[in-house]
């Protein structure tokens, strides 16, 4: 019986743990204008919440994220879709993205406070400027793989005629 109380208990600790952590967590789907391919955004996020804004792209586009905190110790991660591991981290990266996209789907970006700002239950508002455009393929141009450390690098150098690309991914 003491086991079946304890196994209970437990059970309701963890669902209760889950429901708390859910609870901090808003999503966003990002809406683009009719003919924009950018979008304006601002919140407030306060201990640990944190905030997944989702934006639909496809393999190859281009992403931009500007993201302005008013609190030093916020800021943003770019998720691959399906995925947790992060393209991009804020902390350590700064309060601007822009990359080409590895895959179709949806991308999100996650602002949130690191830990001891989240623990002593600061607050932060921000702006966050989203764009989504098609990059324009070199016509001309030449490519090459490398390896560094045990990674592979594909970089590729082209000519769209009105600008010289250089292109450097894994």
């Amino acid at each position: 019986m003491k086991r079946l109380l304890l196994l209970a208990w437990f059970g309701l600790a963890v669902a209760s743990a889950h429901a708390s952590a859910q609870s901090n967590v808003r999503r966003v789907e990002v809406q683009f204008s009719a003919g924009a391919s950018e979008a304006n955004l601002a919140g407030t996020i306060k201990g640990h919440q944190f905030v997944d804004y989702t934006v639909r792209a496809r393999s190859g586009q281009s992403l931009t994220v500007t993201f302005k905190p008013g609190n030093p110790s916020a800021y943003f991660n770019v998720l691959p879709p399906k995925s947790q591991a992060a393209l991009f981290v804020g902390s350590v990266s700064g309060n601007r993205f822009e990359g080409t996209l590895p895959a179709n789907g949806m991308y999100t970006i996650r602002v949130y406070l690191i830990r001891n700002a989240a623990r002593r239950n600061e607050t932060a508002n921000y702006t966050l400027d989203v764009g989504i455009a098609d990059t324009k393929a070199p016509t001309t141009g030449s490519g090459k793989t490398m390896e560094l450390l045990g990674v592979w690098f594909g970089a590729a150098s082209g000519d769209t005629g009105d600008m010289s690309i250089l292109r450097i991914g894994p």
